[in-house]
């Protein structure tokens, strides 16, 4: 229990790091917190609207192991190195395909809501 107890200590730690230092995790913080209502009213089913919730948390996942990345990397070095460019160009990549998926499970979601499909 004291093993469990202590990562939750971390995570919360983490999470709160996160929060103070970048302005995208505030973002889809904000972004999860809206989606809870939205995801009820938009989705058809329960499930549905778990879906939709799940997708917004799995941006913000994407951008936590993001904002890692990038805090390892400027802990490394500051200087302008290209190799770390890249890698850190693969973690925005990252962030940039879950947002296209949550954008798509949402907008599949409105349209069914809509009767369309």
């Amino acid at each position: 229990m004291l093993r469990i107890w202590k990562a939750t200590l971390n995570s919360r730690n983490g999470l709160a790091f996160a929060f103070r230092s970048e302005q995208a995790v505030r973002e889809e913080i904000v972004a999860l917190l809206l989606s809870l209502p939205l995801a009820w009213l938009v989705g058809t089913t329960a499930t549905r609207a778990v879906e939709l919730v799940c997708a917004v948390a799995f941006v913000l996942v994407v951008e936590l192991l993001n904002t890692a990345i990038e805090k390892l990397a400027d802990r490394l070095t500051m200087d302008h190195d290209k190799q770390i460019g890249r890698v850190k160009d693969m973690g925005s990549a990252a962030v940039g395909v879950a947002l296209l998926m949550a954008g798509a499970f949402w907008i599949l979601a409105v349209v069914e809501r809509l009767g369309f499909i």
